[in-house]
């Protein structure tokens, strides 16, 4: 079921704003699909997801070409998956970039956030899903029991689609 409701929006992005890395993905000029791990950041006040990248990097030609983006979020120890889609952006401006700067980015950009390498992504998410489920030991042990003696396999957590 698809949710356009604030309690589901706010789940989805609950769900993803202690998460640290992304896997992004883009599409390349022959329209196959490249995903990438990517640093991220708690959602702004709008939704908006943001990534730090080089200027000169494939992933910045491939958003000029084509604006669609895949971002999946994972977070196996408490059972958490998040995948988004939305359009992305590259953004050179200055107030941005100081805005969202990390200091733990200085590894790639070296300069901080005066680096005349750093831009940024924006994603505007257009849809997200999720799926969430109980990460104690006994619910697997259970499930994995169930599944043995009864050939099913348990549905202990919950899934939802929210348009963005």
């Amino acid at each position: 079921m698809t949710h356009t409701d604030p309690k589901a929006r706010a789940k989805l992005f609950d769900m993803i704003k202690d998460i640290r890395v992304a896997m992004m993905t883009t599409v390349e000029a022959d329209g196959s699909l490249r995903s990438r791990p990517m640093w991220t950041q708690t959602p702004d006040a709008n939704g908006d997801l943001w990534f730090m990248t080089k200027v000169d990097s494939s992933k910045t030609a491939e958003i000029g070409r084509d604006h669609k983006v895949g971002l999946a979020y994972s977070e196996p120890d408490d059972q958490n998956y998040v995948s988004v889609s939305g359009h992305a952006t590259i953004v050179r401006d200055k107030a941005a970039i100081h805005e969202h700067w990390q200091e733990s980015m200085r590894t790639w950009f070296p300069n901080g956030k005066d680096d005349p390498e750093l831009a940024l992504i924006k994603v505007v998410p257009d849809y997200g899903a999720y799926w969430d489920a109980p990460s104690s030991t006994m619910v697997h042990a259970y499930g994995y029991v169930k599944a043995a003696m009864t050939g099913e396999p348990p549905h202990p957590g919950g899934e939802g689609k929210v348009t963005l």
